[in-house]
């Protein structure tokens, strides 16, 4: 116990060194400190803004068209569209009801898709649609934005909501009435009439040109068929996506059950792509702020060196250690890393709840008519890296300066105090 003690106040005593060493040149050892809190203040902000829109993004994706997982039978997602009616789940199913009341699922909605010809008077294009449940896509399908009229009132209506831009390429909005028509199961050609009760916006411009919604029944009714192409299971938190899909994988094998667990991330090609671009930004990002750091830090503590040669000089002539002396200068950077790091990081995370607070106006990405308001969304990774970086290249920039002091020539040096 007492070696321990011994060990910590030593180490405590070069603490205490290292920093009355720094405080010989105030403004050079504060522009240092506001160097590596200025980068790691960047980082941050930087990666604060890029998580959030990964998580916007992300949750536009779920919460507008795939759910947290989806449950398809097998080969589904590669054959159906060329036989849809081939791919089929029960309307009623003991797995669907487990799945349901599994905690930490919030629920389970159904989905048929549906396509064909839609037409209002002399105008007729093609659509894509899903059949749903109202009363459960107003739980999932929160980033499907009613912009004009009313949602689906309830899975019974007659009625069906358009993506603005295909409202907008047949010249219609609530309360017009509109033909569907559709290969039905059985092969033939069916058709129903339906009244639109409102228009709708999603993250993807091009699905708001080609898409609407109807009730599911009304879309069975359209199809002549029973059942769903797929169940889409919302959870409580995304981030438990893969644990719920092992665990219902393991509880529903695939060759007894007939039935496919896909994540929303397998389908979500524009997320995964943006999130490998932003990713490969913010490294650069990161090397940059790195070099910078150790250049700035390295430059002042070699003029330390410089004007502390003589005393370098005296402490190796009275014995002191090489080692010491290098242990002593690596000691300062460390301290700096440490100091400067934890600034920049309560400084970041101030300033991303305040930016946060007021928004950040964006304008239209591509593929969206709308701009938005981000965000800083802080994160214990997003503080961690920028503290780490900043820390581990000062600590990185106080070795060569170090090593230089440790192997200055004692005659050389002791001249330095004549």
């Amino acid at each position: 116990m007492s070696l321990m003690l011994s060990h910590a106040h030593h180490a405590m005593a070069d603490l205490l060194i290292a920093a009355r060493n720094l405080t010989r040149n105030r403004k050079r050892a504060l522009t240092a400190l506001l160097t590596i809190a200025a980068g790691v203040i960047a980082m941050v902000l930087a990666d604060g803004f890029i998580q959030w829109i990964y998580w916007a993004m992300r949750e536009a994706t779920i919460q507008s068209q795939v759910g947290h997982i989806q449950v398809v039978r097998p080969g589904f997602h590669s054959a159906g569209s060329a036989a849809p009616f081939d791919y089929l789940l029960p309307a009623d199913s003991s797995v669907r009801d487990a799945v349901e009341q599994t905690p930490g699922v919030k629920l389970v909605a159904p989905r048929l898709a549906v396509t064909g010809l839609i037409s209002h008077g002399d105008t007729t294009v093609s659509f894509i649609a899903d059949g749903v449940d109202p009363k459960k896509e107003a739980q999932l399908s929160k980033a499907l934005r009613i912009v004009e009229g009313n949602d689906l009132a309830d899975v019974n209506a007659q009625e069906v909501i358009l993506g603005r831009g295909l409202a907008r390429t047949l010249g219609i909005g609530p309360g017009a009435t509109i033909a569907l028509l559709v290969t039905s199961a059985s092969g033939g050609i069916n058709a129903v009439e339906a009244r639109v009760s409102g228009l709708f916006v999603s993250a993807n411009q091009t699905y708001d040109d080609a898409a609407l919604r109807l009730p599911i029944k009304l879309a069975q009714t359209l199809l002549l068929a029973e059942g769903a192409h797929g169940w889409l299971v919302l959870l409580d938190e995304t981030e438990e996506t893969d644990l719920f899909l092992e665990r219902f994988r393991m509880r529903f094998p695939e060759k007894s059950t007939q039935l496919e667990f896909v994540p929303w991330y397998t389908h979500a090609d524009f997320y995964n792509k943006t999130v490998a671009l932003f990713t490969q930004q913010m490294k650069v990002l990161r090397l940059i702020i790195g070099f910078i750091i150790i250049l700035s830090i390295s430059n002042m503590l070699v003029m330390n060196v410089l004007e502390r040669t003589g005393e370098i000089g005296t402490l190796l002539a009275v014995g002191f250690k090489r080692r010491k002396v290098m242990q002593a200068f690596a000691l300062e950077g460390l301290l700096l890393g440490l100091i400067g790091g934890g600034l920049g990081v309560l400084t970041g995370y101030g300033l991303a709840v305040l930016i946060s607070t007021i928004g950040i106006p964006m304008p239209p990405p591509p593929g969206m008519e709308e701009g938005y308001t981000a965000e800083i969304r802080i994160t214990l990774p997003v503080l961690a890296n920028a503290f780490t970086i900043a820390f581990f290249t000062t600590a990185l920039a106080g070795l060569y300066p170090a090593w230089k002091a440790s192997r200055l020539n004692i005659i050389n040096a002791l001249r330095h105090n004549i």
